[in-house]
């Protein structure tokens, strides 16, 4: 084989257990990854959730329009708002064809993120970003749904003192709210708004 043969090859199993531990790892325990025969994700789902201006919401809620889904929480130092910037860079980019997508940040703390705490937190954002929350029971059934990881973290003494560990993907959905892709939390907002695209022009 050809160095050139050789790096294509590499680079395919590469992307290829990449692809497949996005799935597989970190998953909640007890719940083993699902598959079926016609090889889609098994990604996304029914929710039940309120919105930081009290309004309750399920997925069937925003049928219609391509979702851009994200599980997080407003105390997480880095990783969430870093992810929140690059969605907001990514709709800015889109113009007025924003309008069109509904960007979804669901918390992963609900017992710290009430919704008056979430409406102050999303102000930071684009003005289009929605933030949800609900009982821990809500906010677990909709990170279970979307293949989500989350672990409370102590870090201190206090009930309160903690953090929370979880994966950091941003998962988009076609309007109907199946499964399209997804991406990590540092993507360019240009890869992220041109698969918004995408998905717009197929809605």
């Amino acid at each position: 084989m050809t160095p050139r043969v050789i790096l294509i090859t590499v680079i395919g199993l590469l992307a290829g257990a990449a692809a497949g531990l996005t799935f597989i790892t970190r998953q909640p325990a007890g719940v083993a990854p699902k598959s079926t025969s016609t090889g889609q994700a098994l990604i996304g789902g029914p929710f039940s959730l309120t919105t930081m201006t009290g309004e309750a919401v399920t997925e069937k809620t925003y049928v219609g329009r391509p979702m851009l889904v994200y599980f997080g929480f407003t105390n997480c130092p880095d990783i969430c708002p870093a992810g929140l910037q690059i969605i907001s860079a990514a709709l800015d980019l889109l113009g007025g064809k924003a309008a069109g997508v509904t960007p979804l940040f669901i918390t992963l703390d609900p017992e710290r993120d009430t919704q008056a705490k979430l409406s102050a937190y999303m102000k930071s954002f684009h003005p289009q970003l929605i933030g949800l929350t609900g009982s821990p029971d809500e906010t677990a059934r909709a990170a279970k749904a979307y293949r989500v990881y989350a672990k409370k973290v102590p870090i201190g003494t206090a009930p309160t003192d903690y953090s929370v560990d979880h994966s950091g993907f941003m998962y988009l959905m076609d309007a109907s709210g199946k499964y399209v892709t997804h991406f990590p939390h540092n993507t360019s907002a240009e890869k992220l708004s041109s698969a918004l695209t995408a998905a717009l022009a197929k809605s």
